[in-house]
């Protein structure tokens, strides 16, 4: 049977999801109890954020782990470390997201214009690639019209731990937003080099963690923000969202063209509100024309990754989040098939 310095050993060499430190350096072993006749094995663990898919994850590991040296069940119990604990080393770990050590892919979404629907695909892309089983961060990078919390239904806001800001997790993708450091939906009345610092502390003073994918929701265009995004991140994919309407796509062309200046490599284009079809008969309507896609993918050359169609995600009043698709709605499965093909791209 299992001994307490043979839990010990087997998981202290996990490592606490946000601190990248082992559960042994972080002394998060706090209680183990082992009833032999049952083969049972209790463990109470400290980590620096509870009741995430990042405990969960660490929470089969270590249940995998004890069960193959042999016991017959396992019990866990987790509790946030000790403030002070988290702190020193949180200060210790103060890795940028940007360093050369990181091996997070980075795929900015962007348009040409407002209104064609980027932040409803970069919140829904997110959300699907999370369901594929990556680690995903989003940041809410429209600095002066956010809207990722309030479309994905986060009421919380970011844990601060010494110098790193702790993301706020929901879908199972980690999001940061200047949505959360304002009061009351406030406007934003920023002049461009302090955005551009704020932007700055999005990628360097936030505690992101291992992450396959990080998307950032650019503002639509090519002003000073998106051209900052541009200049801090030179190995970056790139998709454009695009309506169908010819004038959409022209536009977008243009967000197309700032992205191959700086060496960004366009993946694909994905339009938005490609159609509407009606329960009621099935026939499809196109709103709002045919063929933007097609032609901007074409002077992109790049593919189309997805056609969405317009329809309102299913609203669930005990956990409102207003712009997700559920992973079974016709759109969601559109998003999975679009997040298949990013992944396979990348």
């Amino acid at each position: 049977m299992l001994q307490e310095a043979d839990v010990r050993t087997i998981i202290g060499k996990l490592k606490d999801p946000f601190l990248h430190k082992t559960l042994a350096e972080l002394e998060a072993i706090e209680e183990i109890k082992i009833n032999p006749e049952k083969g049972h094995v209790s463990v109470k663990v400290g980590i620096a954020k509870t009741g995430t898919g990042e405990q969960l994850n660490l929470q089969q590991q270590i249940v995998s782990l004890l069960k193959e040296a042999g016991a017959a069940s396992v019990g866990l119990r987790f509790t946030d470390l000790p403030k002070e604990k988290a702190v020193s080393f949180t200060e210790e770990t103060n890795e940028s997201i940007l360093s050369g050590q990181n091996k997070t892919t980075f795929i900015a979404i962007a348009s040409g214009k407002g209104g064609v629907g980027k932040s409803t695909v970069s919140v829904n892309l997110s959300i699907a690639l999370a369901r594929l089983g990556k680690k995903v961060g989003l940041i809410d990078a429209d600095i002066y019209g956010f809207s990722v919390p309030d479309m994905m239904g986060i009421t919380k806001r970011p844990e601060v731990y010494g110098e790193k800001v702790i993301p706020v997790e929901r879908f199972g993708v980690k999001v940061i937003s200047m949505g959360f450091f304002v009061e009351d939906n406030s406007p934003v009345i920023w002049r461009g080099p302090m955005l551009g610092k704020m932007l700055n502390n999005f990628f360097h003073d936030v505690e992101w963690g291992e992450l396959d994918y990080l998307l950032l929701d650019l503002p639509p265009g090519t002003g000073d923000i998106a051209l900052d995004v541009h200049s801090a991140l030179p190995a970056c994919k790139e998709i454009i969202v695009s309506t169908p309407h010819p004038t959409a796509a022209f536009v977008a062309a243009r967000a197309g063209a700032m992205a191959l200046k700086t060496d960004h490599e366009i993946i694909g284009v994905i339009e938005n509100m490609a159609y509407f079809e009606s329960k009621i008969t099935g026939e499809k309507e196109y709103v709002f024309g045919k063929g933007g896609g097609e032609k901007l993918a074409e002077e992109l050359k790049v593919p189309i990754l997805g056609k969405i169609p317009l329809q309102q995600p299913d609203w669930n009043e005990n956990d409102f989040a207003p712009s997700v698709y559920n992973a079974d709605h016709p759109i969601g499965q559109i998003y999975s098939e679009i997040a298949m093909k990013v992944a396979d791209l990348i």
